[in-house]
């Protein structure tokens, strides 16, 4: 099995159509490179209500610790209708961020919200590592992952502690409790010879020799 290694010092941008989008699809990724990078975080949301936009705020505090967050208020569940609204939050964000590394949905996601994401982000940024993460959902859209990052026990368990926490609104779902997330995790860890990961796909990405 092949690896790469990330660079120490990096800009990272995490785009989300909803909150917590981004800490479920890689919040174990981030609490690893927290621990282990010098990373300056950006968490981008496109649809956040009133009630909810604490919750991604205080959700990005929890897992990296001085990020910066960017909040819109666009309608949930209907993003494909606003697909000009997204382009130019994402435009205008790339016009002050040019991050070395970003986490956005996969492009065959099955929510419509996180497909319109999917589609712009490497229109608007053409030169940065996209890792595509993965939101599981009653859809069954199962990913076909190309990446792995491997989560420590206690990496792992952190993340389901964080998610509860920073998502009170959420907990009534039928589909959010600790057997759900540690179970996705420990599938993907069998995956890569390790007990729980998480998992993303690439598109493309550049070789430097």
């Amino acid at each position: 099995m092949l690896g790469f290694t990330i660079a120490q010092d990096l800009d990272v941008l995490c785009l989300g159509a909803h909150p917590d989008d981004i800490e479920i699809g890689c919040g174990g990724t981030l609490l690893a490179l927290a621990a282990t990078h010098d990373i300056r975080l950006t968490n981008l949301v496109l649809t956040a209500s009133a009630d909810r936009e604490p919750e991604a705020r205080n959700a990005a505090e929890l897992f990296v610790p001085g990020s910066d967050v960017q909040v819109h208020h666009l309608p949930d569940g209907r993003l494909p209708a606003h697909w000009n609204d997204v382009k130019e939050i994402l435009e205008g964000a790339a016009r002050e961020l040019q991050p070395d590394l970003i986490f956005a949905p996969r492009e065959g996601d099955a929510h419509q919200d996180h497909r319109t994401v999917a589609e712009l982000v490497t229109t608007v940024w053409r030169d940065s590592l996209v890792l595509r993460y993965e939101i599981p959902k009653w859809d069954g859209d199962r990913a076909r992952p190309t990446h792995y990052v491997p989560l420590s026990p206690d990496l792992a368990r952190r993340k389901l502690e964080l998610l509860d926490t920073a998502y009170p609104s959420q907990q009534a779902r039928d589909w959010w409790d600790e057997e759900m997330f540690l179970g996705q995790l420990r599938l993907r860890g069998m995956e890569c010879r390790s007990r729980y990961a998480e998992a993303f796909e690439v598109d493309k990405a550049v070789v430097s020799l």
